[in-house]
């Protein structure tokens, strides 16, 4: 059975880190084995992947959990074969599949959590829950091999989904940025989630959850909105 637990964001404004997922995180691990919990840190650019463990770890720690990185292993394939859950935190989305592709991750991550691993991401590790990473936020630092993630979900995320355009910027709204990527691919589906929610996979039900609505963008069709308790059919 397929279950996971997609986060917008880590922290909302004036929250410490992992504030508001934290007890979701909990609540969703409850009735699972939490021996071996990999963490993918890949996404961390201006801080090192140790201090990323540590952030979380001090975080996980409140609530009886801990995580392993899979930066110290030698083999970190059987390393996530052998893992319990797979949690991806956020950052560069860029950075952190070129890091999966170099180790060799993405195939055996999607198997894993297709055949019941529970996956957790948070901004980036969201992105990566979705066939590619073109919905992204992020500036391309680096080169991946390819913009194919994870593809446990049919649907590509947009993470931290503003409405806003501010005072004085004449340049593209997120809207008109994520309307470009259905121009170019008006195949797909794209969800706009706010800060502050999340989504729940369970098997194939996938429903919203968090303080805002969500907003869906597809080809052709004008963007609307979904309340908090929706389940997702993209």
């Amino acid at each position: 059975m397929k279950r996971l637990l997609l986060f917008s964001n880590s922290t909302n404004a004036g929250e410490e880190y992992l504030s508001y997922p934290l007890p979701h995180i909990n609540d969703f691990l409850k009735n699972s084995k939490t021996h071996t919990i990999a963490f993918v840190p890949f996404a961390a650019v201006t801080f090192s992947f140790d201090e990323y463990e540590q952030k979380v770890n001090q975080r996980f720690d409140e609530i009886g959990l801990k995580v392993r990185s899979v930066h110290h292993e030698a083999n970190p394939v059987e390393f996530i074969k052998n893992a319990d859950v797979i949690v991806v935190g956020g950052g560069n989305t860029f950075h952190l599949l070129k890091y999966i592709y170099e180790n060799n991750l993405l195939d055996i991550i999607r198997q894993k959590v297709n055949n019941g691993t529970p996956y957790i991401g948070w901004s980036a590790g969201s992105n990566m829950a979705c066939p590619t990473i073109c919905t992204t936020n992020d500036m391309p630092i680096v080169q991946p091999p390819s913009f194919e993630a994870f593809n446990l979900i049919p649907f590509q995320i947009n993470p931290h989904y503003l409405d806003a355009n501010p005072d004085g910027h004449a340049g593209e709204t997120r809207e008109q940025r994520i309307l470009e990527f259905l121009a170019a691919n008006p195949t797909k589906h794209v969800l706009g989630l706010r800060e502050g929610c999340w989504l729940l996979v369970d098997e194939n039900k996938i429903t919203l959850h968090g303080t805002k609505t969500a907003r869906v963008f597809k080809a052709h069709t004008t963007p609307y909105e979904l309340p908090q308790g929706s389940i997702i059919d993209l």
